[in-house]
């Protein structure tokens, strides 16, 4: 008897042992099936509210609202930049037309022609109260006084040159005079330093003419937000740095608006302001809040992983897969993470914008619109759980290794084009003359569009580069529309018609899988549980 007792007594703890085992198994591939759930599975399976997912749709409209609202706004900024310069162009360029000639607005061919627009732009800039139709007007400093404008030009040290005799003797060194004057003294400064118009064409590099202006953008008042005041640091240059006979003349702006020091306006402006803040503040919360539900979960999986790893590696001595680790690693997370960190910087710059601290529109707007682009890409995470629409994702999934190394091969060959091209047809072409100018128009090649224009553009002075360029031209289309390009098609559609196998017939089984739904293949399980069952029928035939 006492050796029967303890017998029971090893059984029992073995038994405990082992039925201490499989209730771990089970809790583990419970939890597992959990995480892989979609929400309304999780719902159903233990009524859990899925927040995450309510948190991305609000969101998501919250966000979209944001950029339109600000987009309205930018678009207004940006209309008032765009027209204050066609508008200050009529104004100080004699002869504009209204249409920029390539990079340059006005060219003059003639001395003449260079001293009039020189004067032009003097002339015009002392009655500018009286000629310009917009609220706008000198800069002044900080006593009142107001902003001179400034003439400097720029010149060969030393120079002359005989193109009859083909003689020349050049001081490259460039030297710079410059002048300035008050406003309202144009005509007497011009008669007092006559002798610095007198100008020696053939010395002569530049002409800089600057000058600051201010203005207020008063057409923000129609989508009730304060107008803001900017100030215009004009250049008007004339180039003669090619020495052709052709003197460009350009006018650039630089624009910077900040708050205006003293306003008043009535209306529903100012409330309308604090509510867009109170906006942007919710939005900002509820960033937040995805922010935190998104990482709270990438940390229950990596240790959901890390207790699968250690349960393989206890029950069957070797690690986990890289693929079935990937599983657990959610792409899609971290993708809502960067959505959100964009989405919260963007709506800390459109504060700032919007109480007038800041005046960068460009860089609120990227951070927006960048947010919104990933958070509506982070919709397709939700269509995933649909087998109709999951075949788009997996079948990017499994193209994008294979279309990246394609992509890094076929780009040598596109990088070779683009060089030869610039080099070869650059003087001759206008699509041609920058590497950026290249790329697009091969860009644009590759996909059907502009190739008669292309091919017509091209001056047939020379016929050596005008053969050159139908070789070029008719090799890339070939190789990159006829091959490159129908091998990337047929990557892709060879994943398409690999995913729809795998739906039809099945997928591979990994590991995780197999353990999810058929534990009995995996080879370990089958020898604990025969032990099992030959321990239990020891027991049961020494009692009996």
């Amino acid at each position: 008897m006492e050796l029967f007792s303890r017998y029971l007594d090893r059984s029992n703890s073995v038994s405990s042992v082992i039925t201490h085992d499989i209730m771990k198994e089970e809790n583990l591939r419970d939890d597992l099936r959990y995480y892989f759930m979609s929400p309304c599975e999780k719902y159903r399976a233990r009524r859990h509210i899925p927040w995450k997912m309510g948190v991305q749709i609000l969101k998501i409209i919250m966000v979209t609202t944001q950029l339109v609202l600000f987009g309205l706004n930018n678009q207004l900024v940006v209309s008032y930049k765009e027209e204050n310069t066609m508008a200050l162009k009529h104004l100080f360029l004699k002869g504009y037309s209204g249409v920029d000639e390539d990079d340059y607005s006005v060219a003059v061919y003639t001395k003449h022609d260079v001293y009039e627009s020189l004067f032009y732009v003097m002339d015009q800039y002392s009655q500018l109260g009286q000629l310009s139709v917009g609220p706008i007007s000198y800069a002044e400093d900080e006593n009142g006084k107001l902003l001179p404008l400034t003439i400097c030009k720029e010149y060969y040290r030393r120079g002359s040159v005989e193109p009859s005799d083909e003689i020349y003797d050049i001081d490259a060194q460039l030297e710079a005079v410059c002048m300035s004057h008050d406003p309202n003294t144009a005509n007497l400064w011009r008669a007092e330093n006559s002798s610095f118009f007198n100008l020696d064409f053939y010395r002569l590099v530049d002409i800089k003419i600057t000058f600051q202006l201010k203005g207020i953008n008063l057409q923000t008042v129609r989508s009730r937000e304060l107008p803001d005041c900017y100030s215009f640091f004009v250049t008007i240059t004339f180039d003669n740095q090619c020495h052709s006979g052709k003197v460009k003349l350009f006018l650039d702006i630089d624009a910077e608006s900040s708050a205006c020091r003293d306003w008043k306006i009535s209306g529903t402006a100012q409330k309308n302001t604090h509510y867009l803040l109170v906006f942007d503040a919710f939005v900002i919360l509820m960033c937040l809040t995805s922010a935190v539900l998104c990482t709270r979960s990438i940390i229950l999986a990596v240790r959901l992983l890390q207790r699968f790893s250690r349960f393989f590696h206890e029950n069957f001595n070797r690690k986990v897969c890289e693929d079935d680790q990937r599983e657990f690693l959610n792409g899609w997370y971290l993708l809502v993470i960067v959505s959100d960190l964009f989405a919260i910087i963007g709506s800390i710059l459109k504060m700032e914008i919007q109480a007038k601290n800041l005046t960068n529109y460009d860089v609120c707007s990227i951070f927006l619109g960048t947010s919104t682009l990933l958070v509506w890409v982070g919709v397709i995470r939700y269509l995933g759980y649909f087998q109709k629409y999951n075949v788009l994702i997996l079948t990017m999934k499994a193209a994008f290794p294979k279309v990246l190394r394609f992509c890094c091969c076929a780009g040598m060959i596109y990088l070779g084009y683009t060089f030869c091209g610039w080099i070869v047809l650059g003087p001759y072409h206008e699509k041609f003359e920058g590497l950026s100018l290249v790329a697009e128009c091969l860009f644009s090649l590759l996909n059907g569009d502009d190739m008669f224009t292309t091919f017509a553009q091209l001056k047939d002075k020379n016929t050596l580069v005008w053969l050159f360029s139908r070789a070029y031209l008719y090799s890339f289309i070939s190789l990159f529309i006829y091959m490159v390009l129908s091998l990337f098609i047929a990557l892709i559609t060879d994943a398409y018609e690999t995913i729809k196998s795998y739906q039809k017939n099945g997928f591979p089984q990994t590991d995780l899988q197999k353990f999810l739904h058929e534990p009995t293949e995996l080879p370990n399980i089958e020898e604990s549980d025969q032990t099992d069952v030959s321990v239990r029928h020891s027991v049961l035939c020494y009692c009996q």
